[in-house]
């Protein structure tokens, strides 16, 4: 595997692949990389003649410094899990080489961003979309690899690849989960050993929304009743449940339609999020 630390070796690396007719599957990463990470990899493995992963705490993402300084660097397990997955590139740059203008572009998202994490996490998504598409210049993948635990943010990159008419394909891979049905995270790794184990009721919460639906129980029920039984342990701080269109992130009205559970929490100072297909 072959570590790229620059803006222009990648740039220079992909043209040349491109040119002979190559396909790059990309995996974009903030590291400390886990199965769920491991799992895009190996899509990307399986659909392309080359696989670049970049590894970058994306800065311009965090609302809060203390959430940037907190996040996880584990370079050297990074490094040996995208050698076990046969990756070619693992693209390693720092804040300069990704940012080298320091007049930063903001993006119009068609209200995609204005609910859930966008409501709650100013500014958020503009930095995903600069971190992303400064990515894809560099990269010029053919297909990008998403995981859809962060849903509203694989809806507004594809929105965004379509409307910049980016020629990337963007695939979202299905969330991992631990045996206990919690979604896998880098951001699990700061949860106490009593946060870990009642950090399941995030998934359980999601699931009681699902067969609340299939009994026929009306939006408005389902709600109270899964944020009751959320808020139930005093250890956990709900900041948000939505019930949305998963086209469209608008709240659902019609429980005939297809809809998409999103959540946010807090446990031990850590955010998590996750969502569920409930119905459709």
């Amino acid at each position: 595997m072959r570590i790229i630390t620059t803006a222009s070796e990648m740039v220079a690396f992909a043209t040349a692949q491109k040119a002979e007719g190559a396909t790059i599957g990309f995996v974009p990463t903030m590291g400390a990389l886990h199965d769920g990470h491991a799992s895009l990899m190996r899509a990307a493995r399986q659909d392309n003649d080359i696989v670049v992963a970049s590894v970058f705490v994306n800065p311009t993402q965090f609302d809060q410094v203390s959430d940037l300084e907190k996040y996880p660097r584990t370079f050297d397990s990074d490094k040996a899990l995208l050698k076990k997955e046969s990756v070619d590139i693992m693209f390693f740059p720092s804040v300069s080489e990704m940012y080298p203008d320091p007049t930063m572009p903001s993006y119009e998202m068609d209200g995609l961003d204005e609910g859930m994490e966008g409501a709650n996490r100013p500014g958020h998504f503009n930095g995903v979309v600069q971190v992303v598409t400064r990515l894809f210049e560099l990269v010029k993948p053919s297909t990008a690899y998403f995981g859809e635990k962060d849903f509203q943010q694989l809806a507004i990159i594809r929105h965004m690849t379509n409307k910049l008419e980016y020629p990337i394909d963007i695939v979202g891979c299905p969330t991992l989960r631990e045996g206990d049905g919690l979604a896998m995270s880098s951001r699990n790794t700061r949860l106490t050993p009593h946060g870990r184990i009642i950090a399941n009721q995030i998934s359980k919460t999601l699931i009681l929304a699902k067969t609340y639906l299939a009994q026929g129980k009306s939006l408005n029920k389902l709600i109270k009743a899964a944020k009751t039984d959320l808020t139930a342990n005093p250890n956990i701080k709900l900041e948000y449940l939505e019930l949305v269109y998963p086209n469209t992130l608008k709240s659902a009205c019609d429980e005939d339609s297809n809809i998409q559970a999103c959540i946010a929490v807090w446990i031990d100072s850590v955010r998590l999020i996750d969502n569920m297909r409930v119905k459709g």
